[in-house]
């Protein structure tokens, strides 16, 4: 078999026979326009013409973009995993996919000698992923969900492994029991980027910012090494959540706590727990043979200089989706309030889940939205007004995605802007209540879903 790396998460899988191309994001950027891809990629779609099989782990959009997937040949089926919810599977099939629903944990074949098993991660949880807002209203339950997922891709002799955006945490259980049923893997896809909205978007003195973005960084490259560490594959590649913030947000790719790649091979190859196990990198288009351990190409690293001068001139430049909207008036936004009160309420009924923590979301200049966790109501207050509440997560963001967030998940989604780091936060205390952000996915308008 053989790997080619396309970009971020995006590979194509091949044997003699057959191409899967696995979470294509090769085109545009993405949360909403504020997900770059660099290196550049020079996506030219009549080139996936003669792929068999996509395979899409999970819905988030540097894994499943539209933008991709609409130049995409519609005569590809799509394999997934057969979630709960159904929302992936009706995106994909709104596109003019046909779709493939795979059971958990059956392995399938493809094509020839070819199989794939997809598993899902059953620990699914914001609080290991980094995701603030979890992926609700993709959970099916609150506590325990099916969001992303992991493959396992064998032609009886060769063994490919691609954990997507699973941290260690989240699929250890299931990792024990791929590593089970599959002992010997020949490559590893591991992750080692913690894709998320901190510290950059929180209100934080700059040096707890710069401090808190090397302790993600650490904790992520250390799961990366407890994946290396289980399966004991003979190569590993660390791919997955590279991309640069671009437009208004380009000032906050400093304080992520992401590593680019090149920091990320020399991190894991110095601090690999095992001998054996060779850490293979790749640009754009280059494969890596695993019969032969051949690299189509050498390894060329960025030139950061030359990134920083793209940042600048072309990335800084990007206008997001919502820019080029009207700007509401603060009677639109307040008017869409009471129908998203009610499904607030009704998502923190459903958990039985009450806090003293207050949520101001900001509507206008000097006009702020006071919404209680414990079922007292909303009201609407002044710059002045608030500063009496001790207690709250405060949220700022462009009126104009506020608008759509409001309006609900099929125009935006809380999660998505928040992962596109879109929203300004304020938290005192600084504590992370997951049933306050479980529920806030839920703050939209049913009049619009």
């Amino acid at each position: 078999m053989r790997i080619t790396y396309l970009n971020s998460a995006s590979v194509l899988i091949e044997d003699k026979n057959i191409k899967i191309l696995c979470d294509p994001w090769l085109d545009g950027e993405e949360y909403f326009g504020s997900w770059g891809i660099y290196p550049p990629y020079n996506f030219k779609s009549e080139k996936f013409d003669d792929v068999d099989f996509i395979h899409i782990s999970h819905i988030h959009p540097d894994h499943c973009s539209s933008s991709t997937l609409s130049k995409l040949n519609k005569k590809i089926p799509v394999i997934i995993h057969k979630f709960p919810e159904k929302f992936l599977k009706s995106f994909l099939e709104n596109l003019g996919f046909d779709v493939i629903e795979l059971e958990h944990n059956k392995r399938t074949k493809l094509k020839d000698n070819v199989y794939i098993n997809v598993l899902a991660a059953d620990d699914c949880n914001p609080e290991i992923c980094g995701k603030l807002m979890g992926c609700n209203v993709l959970e099916k339950n609150y506590g325990t969900s099916q969001i992303d997922t992991l493959s396992v891709i064998d032609n009886g002799e060769e063994v490919i492994v691609n954990t997507n955006d699973c941290p260690y945490q989240i699929a250890e259980k299931i990792s024990f029991k791929v590593k089970q049923l599959y002992p010997n893997v020949n490559f590893l896809l591991v992750g080692y980027v913690k894709a998320s909205s901190y510290p950059q978007c929180f209100d934080l003195d700059e040096s707890i910012k710069m401090k808190e973005a090397s302790n993600k960084q650490e904790k992520k490259l250390q799961t990366a090494l407890q994946y290396v560490d289980l399966f004991k594959p003979k190569y590993f590649m660390p791919f997955a959540g590279r991309y640069t913030l671009t437009g208004k947000n380009t000032h906050l790719n400093q304080y992520r706590g992401e590593p680019e790649l090149e920091y990320a091979q020399d991190y894991l190859i110095k601090n690999i727990p095992r001998e054996g196990s060779k850490c293979i990198v790749l640009n754009h288009d280059c494969s890596f043979d695993i019969s032969t351990g051949i690299k189509s190409q050498e390894f060329i690293p960025v030139n950061f200089d030359e990134k920083n001068t793209f940042v600048n001139t072309v990335f800084s430049k990007k206008i997001f989706e919502y820019e080029n909207e009207t700007i509401p008036s603060e009677q639109n936004l307040i008017d869409l309030i009471p129908a998203c009160y009610e499904n607030f309420e009704k998502a923190r009924k459903s958990i039985n889940w009450s806090s003293e923590t207050k949520i101001i979301l900001k509507i206008h200049d000097d006009l702020f939205s006071v919404i209680s966790c414990n079922g007292e109501g909303y009201e609407i207050c002044s710059a002045k007004d608030i500063h009496k509440f001790n207690q709250f997560l405060m949220m700022i963001l462009d009126i104009r995605l506020l608008k759509w967030v409001l309006q609900g998940p099929r125009k935006a989604h809380w999660s998505i802007a928040d992962i596109g780091c879109h929203i300004n936060y304020k938290r005192i205390p600084d504590t992370y209540e997951r049933g306050l952000y479980y529920c806030w996915n839920n703050f939209y308008s049913n009049n619009y879903v």
